[in-house]
Parts: C-alpha cells; structure tokens; sequence
C-alpha cells in the first residue's frame, strides 16, 4: 500500500511537471493562481532547463522502476490493475502535452467541423487565420492525416467543449483515459499481468495519457478486437480492430491475425515493425509508433516486457527537446541536429536492448543443452 501511495505521489509529480514547456500562449482560464503557477513553470521549464532535464531524467527512471517492481512482484503484491489505472488516469487526465504538438491539431481538427462546419480533409487550420487557437497550433498547413474514426471521436469533446478551451482540453485528454481504462479493463479479463504491464508502462503514460497521441486509442479498439477473437467472436473482433486501423493506420496489420496460415502472430509482429520502419524512414522516429507493440502481449508478453530498455530509450530522446529547447534552431543546435541527436540516443538504447536479448537467447539456449 505504501510504495502505491508513492507511485501515485510519483504520477502526481509528473503531472505537475509537465506544465513545466507549457505553451506561454496558452491561457486556460484568467486567475491569479493560473497565471502565478504557469510563470513559475515557465520559469523553471524554458530557463533552468538542465534542472528541467533532472527531473524529467528522474521521474522516467522511477517510473521504470515502478513499472518492474509492480510486473515482476504481481503476484506477491496481489495488485489490481484497473484500480491502479483508474488513478493513474484520473492524475493525469490534469497533465499537459508537454513534449508534443499534436494534441492541440487534434482538438484544432475537430473544431474546424464543429465551429466552422468544414472537414479537415479538406482545409487546413491556417485557412482560419483569425482563429486565436492557431496561436498554440502547430501542423497549421497540413490536413488531417489520421482516419474517419478518429475524425468522428474527437467531434464528441469538441462538440461538447462549446468552443471553449479548458473544457475542451480536458474532454480531448477524457477521451484518452477512458480508452486506456477500456484496454486494462479487457486486457485484466484476459490476464491480470497484461493489464498491469499496459497499465503501468512508462511509454504509454508519457506518449499515451500526458502527450495524449491518438495511437492509445487505436491500441485499445485493438485490445478490445483481440478480447473477442479469445471469446471467439470473430465478427466483433474484426468490427473492432477495423475501428482500429480507423483511428490510425498503424493497426492495419492486426487484421493479418485472421489469416488461416502459420505463425500468423509473428508476421503481424513484423508488419507492425515493418510499418513503424517505413514511417521513420519517411520522415522520423517517432516514440509513440511503438505503443502498437502492446497489442500483441498476449502473444508476446515476455518479449514486450524485455523491450523496456528500449522504451526507456525512446522516452530518453527527448532529451534535446527538454535541456535545449523545441524541436527548430535553438541557440546552437539546428534542428536537423536535433534530430540526429535524437536518433542516436534511440539507436545506442535498440543496440543495448538486441543485446541483452541476445544474451537471454543465448543463456536460455545453454541452458537447455547443459539439460540434454
């Protein structure tokens, strides 16, 4: 009970933390309070950034070591997911999307057809040039890339956010913590020890429920496929991940699973892989590609649980972003830099991480032959 008080405690930091990049031009409400904590975040994010980078640095290892205290120790500790995950999200739905812009092209996707009756596939934010959100919006000339499912959820809060900010940002961040409720819900019915992994990982709290990236919900309408494939349901299941690869695209491999051939789960493994290294070779690595590997923990739970170093890599490339500032020229670094930076850091993690892997394949391998 009480290392889930100091996890809970450890959540609440990084809630208050994240508002330490919290866009200057953003104003939720006029109050003293507001605008006396925003400028001491600021303060503290924009100008003592190598502070900023030590706790940033400190609450993702402790959230590491949460997460394999919590997963190696489940059935001592007799943990239930979903109350964990309850308030994990009920902390975070209060958090900022401090280390991505995409949240607020979400919630500027939506208003484009509730607002001003037009779609997003078909007009860009910067068409609405006198709009005061475009002030925190980025992605201004670009349409909506993300699919007709996801289109028609993110109507919802911006419907009933009434055109108005706060409660349309924290509806928009409702919508990401009832789905992650909804996938360690399913994923508990299943198998207790799934649901805390999804529950607890570091990489879908950040990515997922701070920085509130659509690819949670794609992952979770997958979860809930994959829940009715195991009560063979075949008709939902395929209902299901169809919503799914409607939300993003990223999902589309799922539907393989249905394919009457052998080792069907390891090539949606490996189209998924092979999906994410098409989009970074295209344009970037990005963190939040690789919250779709937690779709398949029923098939794989011990391989995704020994990718943490991994995750742990990913969530550490923004290390340039939080000690030197946004992802443009900044000082000395130009933003091609940046990038590379960012890529190495990602890169050297995957290296060590093949290798611890190759390490157990190796010892379990040994192991075996010492046995015959």
């Amino acid at each position: 009970m009480f290392l889930l008080i100091l996890y809970f405690l450890l959540i609440l930091l990084l809630s208050i933390y994240s508002y330490a990049l919290v866009d200057p031009n953003i104003t939720f409400f006029n109050h003293p309070l507001w605008t006396s904590f925003r400028n001491l975040m600021v303060e503290f994010g924009y100008n003592r950034r190598q502070d900023s980078w030590l706790v940033y640095l400190s609450i993702i290892v402790l959230l590491f070591f949460f997460h394999y205290f919590f997963v190696s120790r489940f059935k001592k500790l007799a943990l239930n997911p979903f109350k964990i995950a309850l308030f994990v999200g009920g902390i975070l739905l209060f958090s900022y999307p401090f280390l991505s812009a995409d949240f607020f092209s979400y919630i500027f996707y939506a208003r484009i057809t509730t607002l001003y009756f037009k779609t997003p596939y078909t007009n860009i934010p910067g068409d609405f040039y006198l709009d005061p959100w475009l002030r925190f919006t980025q992605w201004t000339g670009h349409n909506s890339l993300y699919g007709p499912i996801f289109f028609l959820v993110s109507l919802v809060p911006s419907f009933l956010g009434f055109a108005k900010l706060l409660p349309t940002f924290l509806l928009f961040k409702l919508v990401s913590v009832c789905f992650y409720l909804l996938g360690v819900f399913l994923l508990g019915k299943l198998n207790k020890k799934w649901a805390i992994i999804f529950a607890t990982s570091p990489l879908i709290l950040i990515e997922g429920l701070v920085n509130g990236h659509n690819d949670l919900i794609g992952i979770s309408l997958a979860i809930v496929g994959l829940y009715f494939l195991f009560k063979k349901n075949k008709v939902l299941s395929a209902l299901f991940i169809i919503f799914s690869v409607g939300i993003k695209y990223l999902t589309l491999p799922f539907l393989l699973i249905f394919g009457n051939f052998k080792n069907n789960k390891l090539f949606v493994f490996l189209s998924i892989l092979g999906v994410i290294v098409y989009w970074t070779i295209k344009s970037e690595i990005q963190p939040w590609y690789f919250i779709m590997f937690f779709g398949l923990l029923p098939f794989y739970e011990n391989f995704i649980s020994r990718l943490n170093i991994f995750f742990f890599g990913l969530l550490m490339s923004y290390y340039p972003y939080v000690r030197f500032g946004g992802w443009g020229k900044v000082r000395f670094w130009t933003t091609d830099q940046k990038v590379i930076f960012k890529h190495n850091i990602i890169i050297v993690f995957f290296l060590i991480n093949l290798a611890y892997l190759f390490f157990i394949y190796f010892f379990k391998t040994k192991k075996v032959v010492k046995k015959i």
